[in-house]
């Protein structure tokens, strides 16, 4: 089955991403991993991409497309993958129709701005071992403490309700057209999230089953 995960920043698409790899056996493709392996590995590609980032400028549209289409060429791929972070945007969408890719559904995990807000801008990480703790849902024992290694708990900087905010604005402006895009395909389901992740989960696989 070939899937795209659709959401705003902090929906919880990742966790989703997870349980349908290990239900499906299929591999999740997150284009910031792709892109962050082909630095790491000194491709031609991740070069180009590099050039870019190092300008702190977007990776534009064409050097994106070439990352994943190279990275849907690989055998893990041949029985089906889910896509989260791409396509970003319509003209995305309209690439990957090109690469004769035929999309089996796109799952939408649908939040409210308020609740991501309020998620994202409550969850801190240990400076030193990156362990993740939310003010609310998951405190640390000692508060600005880390449980396992001590260190600090800080929010980072795309947690912070501006960037959070910011991030939103451009997640409407720019990727939900995606929804309107694939619905008129026949392809999107939309999965409301749920306070509790498992009741998320659930939801998602049905999805996958209608």
């Amino acid at each position: 089955m070939k899937l795209i995960l659709l959401g705003a920043p902090g929906a919880g698409k990742g966790t989703q991403a997870e349980v349908i790899c290990d239900t499906l056996k299929i591999p999740a493709i997150s284009t910031g991993n792709i892109i962050r392996e082909a630095l790491k590995n000194g491709t031609e590609l991740g070069l180009k991409a590099k050039s870019y980032m190092d300008e702190g400028k977007l990776v534009p549209d064409e050097v994106v497309i070439e990352i994943i289409k190279e990275r849907l060429s690989q055998d893990d791929c041949k029985d089906g993958f889910i896509l989260d972070g791409f396509p970003r945007t319509v003209p995305q969408a309209e690439a990957l129709d090109r690469m004769g890719i035929e999309i089996d559904r796109v799952i939408d995990i649908e939040v409210a701005d308020e609740r991501i807000a309020k998620r994202m801008s409550g969850r801190r990480v240990c400076e030193k071992c990156g362990a993740s703790y939310h003010i609310e849902y998951k405190p640390s024992k000692a508060e600005g403490k880390c449980d396992k290694c001590d260190g600090n708990t800080v929010i980072r900087k795309d947690d912070e309700p501006a960037t959070v905010l910011q991030r939103l604005e451009v997640y409407h402006e720019q990727t939900e057209p995606l929804k309107d895009y694939y619905e008129k395909k026949g392809k999107l389901y939309i999965v409301e999230g749920q306070e509790e992740v498992k009741d998320t989960t659930t939801l998602t696989l049905k999805a996958l089953e209608a």
